[in-house]
């Protein structure tokens, strides 16, 4: 019988193992346009925190007691839709379960790309296109800037890094422990800042850049959007995609260089990375390109089996991935 994880109950802080619930469902049989998929690899993202709580958001919250979503790619088992044969590996949005039964206007075929499949939850999936178009497009990086990156060692921050080197840029990323910042400077980042180690971020992003940064991709908030401020040079682009360092707090970021927005002319965007689905094929051509020729590369965090999905989502939280954290099947 097909299972799924629900939201039993809504967290307060951090969530806990007491907030899912694993239940079984039985299963259905298909409508007219429907396909049925057998889940490989699901998807856990820091997003999905804030579909944890009852509030209004560019995303419905999770319902409680109902299934959770999130990204998935799977095998079509079967199918009552023309356009998806049995077969196929599709990418839809039914993730944390291990079968799905929805419209066939709702999955999406892989483009033949050469890659393994679960790239397509990574860096050619959702952490990809944020990466690519929130550096390329949002903040209007270019060639001969110096670009700091926060969470560099997680798939969003990892891919940024890859794209802004392969786009002659200069790199300042910062990540949390040795491994995770050797493996940054593996990567191809020019200065890798330990910001769990003993110098306070503000000061080790001025060793790093004394000539100040050209474009802050964000994905933490907090001390490293406040450092980022400090060292803006005159019309910096700040290109904010996440703020994880507050998705489990309630006391506000205090930011001390805010007022230097002002005197450097600082742009601040925060962005969604739904419109650039519509730019698929050019995001694909480009960075299928950039795989190709061993300008990118990819690691994951695999945790296996429907049962360890919580503790890959927790994990999120806790620095417990390098990459891209996935589930397989």
């Amino acid at each position: 019988m097909p299972r799924s994880w629900t939201l039993k109950g809504r967290p307060s802080g951090m969530p806990t193992a007491d907030n899912f619930a694993l239940t079984e469902t039985p299963s259905t049989e298909l409508s007219n346009g429907e396909v049925r998929v057998a889940n490989r690899w699901l998807s856990v993202d820091p997003y999905m925190r804030g579909r944890m709580n009852d509030t209004k958001s560019y995303v419905a919250p999770f319902a409680l007691g109902e299934p959770m979503q999130g990204g998935a790619i799977g095998e079509v088992v079967e199918s009552n839709a023309d356009a998806i044969k049995v077969g196929d590996m599709v990418q839809h949005m039914l993730g944390w379960r291990d079968e799905a039964v929805l419209p066939a206007s709702q999955v999406q075929k892989l483009p033949d790309l050469g890659v393994p499949v679960q790239q397509f939850l990574g860096m050619l999936g959702m952490p990809g296109m944020t990466a690519y178009w929130g550096l390329l497009d949002v903040a209007s990086a270019k060639a001969g800037e110096t670009v700091f990156v926060s969470a560099a060692a997680g798939a969003v921050g990892s891919t940024v890094v890859q794209v802004a080197k392969a786009k002659g840029m200069t790199v300042i990323g910062s990540a949390g422990g040795a491994d995770k910042c050797a493996w940054v400077k593996s990567l191809g980042a020019d200065h890798v800042i330990d910001y769990k180690g003993d110098t306070p971020l503000v000061k080790a992003l001025g060793a790093a850049a004394p000539e100040g940064i050209d474009v802050y991709f964000d994905n933490v908030g907090g001390d490293h959007l406040d450092a980022a401020l400090a060292h803006a040079r005159d019309a910096a682009r700040f290109a904010i995609c996440g703020m994880i360092d507050g998705y489990n707090s309630s006391t506000p970021t205090q930011l001390k260089y805010l007022m230097r927005v002002i005197a450097a002319r600082i742009r601040i965007q925060g962005f969604l990375v739904t419109p650039y689905f519509a730019r698929a094929s050019e995001f694909y051509e480009d960075m299928a390109a950039m795989v190709k020729s061993g300008a990118l590369q990819s690691q994951d965090t695999v945790h296996d089996g429907l049962d360890a999905t919580p503790d890959a989502f927790l994990g999120l939280f806790s620095g417990g991935n390098t990459g891209k954290m996935l589930v397989k099947l």
